[in-house]
């Protein structure tokens, strides 16, 4: 289905063709959606098989229509249309549908009433008519990586709404059952602003990283000696035996509370009740975010610059994205610049194409003729001769925004269709400096939800080997991996100041384990140290036990 919807697809190689078809799968409804200038006709009939749409079955009259239902009037009779609001899809993003009709208006059986998350007038609407330029900037788009505009985030062009859900459990324990409450000692007040009197996050509370939003007690087995009983009856203190386990709103959660469902379970598996929060986060487009056009042709959002800065038009328009023109001839997908030079004029003439594909075997070279064409046509009727110059036709001179200088060659400008996926840099982006290890290897974890490390794998270590950098690889594979007394060293030493120590005179804990692992095997493996003076042997162990055990064996 993905692939009835690529404009002039007989101009792609198969495999961007595929690539397409599985990112429109990957695109996430924004906040203002907007019909594609070029498409294939097709895009209605999608829409309706979605299932998003809401359509008539019978012919009648809208009676009431508001954001959370229509009525429908047919013979005297009177029936009320749900609109969904505020659901979650199984990507995550919002599904909200909004009304169509208004009250008097007849409407006939078959007619859209009302538009899904991405469907505007009963067609699919994914993305964003996106002025874009296909030139080079400062090598801010080397290697697919894309440069927008500032205007794209402050008029929410490319923003989206997603959906967060995070649940917690309470369990019967050995020591008792673990209970949801608002009354957890040793926390102050500011953390618990947002809970209502049964422990959970109130509806409609802006929560941040950190913020509480379920409160939950463990009971722990109780070890107070009786001074500190004491104590606490001296100081009006509650010396509580449960633990704090309540439940956080991980990195990169922040978001408004929308819904709260408490389940009671009470079943043999030891789960009393289950509570789940739902939050909405609104994302504008941001460095690291994905976007991708119709084509295969993806990119990372690498700089967002001011509109100022960006190149403009002989008619004073910045442009909204540059791609680079180098992405384009080896990947063989001309179809985006005959989709961008056609956008361009259905948007000064208020034109929509719908062209089917394999146009070109009706007449040899049809795409091309349809586009300058129609780019003729828009340059006579608005009056600028730039819109389709024949010295080269589909391109137009522009200029630097940050001199005001015309750039040296003429540049393709245009209109593309663009998509911003759901590949986003709040779900990747991930940083530790220390964390959890190993138990067997000592080495750190793996995983963003393990608050783990970043691998460096056998090419990597290559590759550090290439450049010379000793240093750095020495920390890399002692340091900061399993190395344990020159880890906790290093950790002192950054604390209290002083030199580094070194890691030479110690192995590390992953040589240890092939160690032990050949001595399962019974293959023993030590070595030795030779004198120069005197030619005597010393013989030292792997694991670092004395002498003497060794003299022992």
């Amino acid at each position: 289905m993905g692939v009835s919807l690529i404009p002039f697809i007989e101009h792609n190689d198969a495999n961007r063709a595929l690539m397409s078809s599985n990112m429109q799968r990957q695109a996430v409804p924004l906040s203002q959606s907007e019909k594609c200038i070029v498409g294939t006709g097709l895009e209605g009939q999608t829409a309706v098989d979605s299932g998003f749409s809401v359509i008539a079955e019978h012919q009648g009259k809208v009676f009431f229509t508001d954001n959370h239902k229509i009525v429908l009037s047919r013979n005297g009779n009177t029936f009320s249309i749900p609109l969904v609001k505020y659901q979650g899809s199984n990507k995550k993003t919002l599904i909200h549908q909004k009304p169509r009709v208004q009250g008097g208006q007849c409407v006939q059986k078959g007619q859209i009433l009302a538009d899904g998350a991405a469907t505007v007038g009963g067609e699919l609407a994914l993305g964003k008519n996106i002025l874009v330029a296909y030139m080079p900037w400062e090598g801010y788009n080397f290697e697919d990586a894309v440069l927008i505009s500032e205007r794209l985030i402050y008029e929410d062009i490319l923003t989206s709404f997603h959906i967060r859900r995070y649940e917690i459990k309470t369990y019967v324990t050995n020591q008792g059952p673990e209970r949801i409450t608002k009354e957890i000692p040793h926390l102050e007040t500011h953390f618990l602003r947002k809970l209502d009197r049964n422990g959970i996050v109130m509806l409609g509370s802006w929560v941040e990283t950190g913020d509480i939003l379920v409160g939950k007690l463990t009971p722990t087995e109780d070890e107070s000696f009786p001074e500190d009983t004491l104590l606490g009856a001296i100081l009006g203190m509650d010396l509580s035996t449960a633990k704090e386990t309540s439940l956080r709103l991980p990195i990169g959660g922040r978001g408004l509370v929308i819904d709260v469902k408490w389940i009671e379970k009470g079943d043999s598996s030891g789960i009393l009740e289950m509570i789940c929060v739902y939050i909405l986060q609104k994302r504008k487009i941001k460095v690291g975010d994905k976007v991708a056009g119709r084509h295969g042709n993806k990119g990372i959002i690498s700089k967002i610059l001011p509109r100022q800065d960006m190149p403009y038009l002989q008619d004073g328009t910045p442009v909204d994205m540059v791609f680079n023109p180098l992405g384009v001839p080896s990947r063989m997908n001309v179809g985006q610049l005959f989709e961008c030079s056609l956008g361009l004029a259905g948007d000064l003439l208020k034109k929509h194409y719908r062209i089917a594909p394999f146009d070109e075997r009706y007449e040899q070279e049809a795409s091309r003729k349809l586009v300058f064409s129609e780019l003729y046509e828009a340059s006579k009727q608005t009056k600028n001769p730039w819109v389709f110059e024949p010295e080269y036709p589909g391109k137009s001179r522009i200029f630097d925004g940050r001199t005001g200088d015309p750039f040296e060659q003429p540049v393709l400008i245009g209109k593309s269709y663009i998509l911003k996926l759901i590949h986003q840099v709040d779900d990747k982006i991930h940083g530790r400096s220390t964390g959890p290890y190993a138990l067997v290897t000592q080495q750190p974890l793996r995983g963003r939800a393990n608050q783990g490390g970043q691998r460096v794998g056998e090419m990597e270590v290559w590759a550090l080997e290439g450049f010379g950098v000793a240093h750095i690889l020495q920390e890399m594979l002692t340091y900061k991996s399993d190395h344990i007394r020159a880890r906790k060293e290093v950790f002192n030493t950054m604390l209290i100041g002083g030199r580094a120590p070194n890691p030479d005179d110690d192995v590390p804990e992953s040589f240890r384990v092939l160690v032990r692992e050949l001595r399962s095997l019974a293959l023993e493996l030590n070595y030795f140290l030779i004198s120069e003076k005197n030619f005597q042997i010393h013989r030292k162990d792997v694991l670092g036990r004395p002498e003497s055990y060794l003299m022992g064996k």
